[in-house]
């Protein structure tokens, strides 16, 4: 179906409009990393990286830990936008069979979990960089993120394997989502494709500068040679303490 002939009786009503990305940033902003590391007696605003996120906790309090948060954050960021969705009738949709505004209002519903996220007011308006429950948001707008996503988070396992930095791996993983939208439309329907598309593609790629923007401070760490990495070896570790 055309985008611009898709029924405009199914279209948000203004009350789905208000409480769906409302319910989704308040479970966004859950703030999973500041809780869990409390159990332990940590205020993790003041370790590490200083950051309300997975990676942080998972540094701090180990991998498994941090594994955990990652979970529970995406799980905020997928439960709403699977509820939305089933309530607005586009999960299981193609991107052209549902109408502008129900693409919109979902996609506002993703982004509210992510900024929920980032800008939890549990902990004063701070928390982690969006990776995790951006991933599960766009993940549940199935069908037509959820190949993107899981693309994207091949790529960052990839990236992190080779390069050890969650941050590039994060900010590449989050540009590569708006390319694989756009190119399964196209490939799939042409132009028309691309047409209906729009705003997933417009959303995702703001989503990605969101998420570049969050990792500014990585980026200067990364340009300096001095970002944190994983998965290295004891004997790789010490070896990069003495250098730094």
């Amino acid at each position: 179906m055309d985008p611009t002939t898709a029924a405009t009786a199914s279209d948000p009503s203004p009350l789905l409009w208000a409480v769906l990305p409302v319910g989704a940033y308040l479970v966004g902003s859950f703030p999973t990393a500041h809780l869990l590391a409390r159990t332990r007696g940590i205020d993790l605003g003041a370790v590490g990286s200083k950051n309300y996120g997975a990676t942080n906790l998972g540094r701090t309090m180990g991998k498994t830990w941090g594994i955990t948060c990652f979970v529970i954050d995406a799980l905020k960021g997928a439960l709403p936008v699977i509820a939305s969705g089933m309530l607005l009738g586009s999960f299981g949709a193609s991107a052209g069979s549902v109408s502008t505004a129900t693409a919109w209002c979902w996609l506002a519903t993703a982004a509210a979990g992510i900024v929920g996220h980032t800008l939890s007011p549990w902990i004063g308006f701070k928390g982690g960089k969006g990776v995790a429950t951006g991933f599960g948001a766009l993940a549940a707008m199935y069908p037509v993120l959820t190949l993107p996503a899981l693309l994207a988070l091949v790529i960052w396992i990839v990236l992190v394997l080779i390069f050890r930095m969650i941050s590039l791996a994060s900010m590449v993983a989050a540009i590569a989502v708006p390319c694989a939208v756009l190119v399964a439309a196209v490939s799939a329907n042409g132009l028309d494709g691309a047409r209906a598309a729009v705003p997933f593609l417009i959303a995702s790629t703001l989503i990605a500068a969101f998420v570049v923007f969050k990792h500014r401070s990585n980026i200067a760490r990364i340009r300096a040679g001095t970002e944190s990495k994983v998965l290295q070896t004891k004997r790789s570790a010490d070896s990069a303490e003495k250098t730094t």
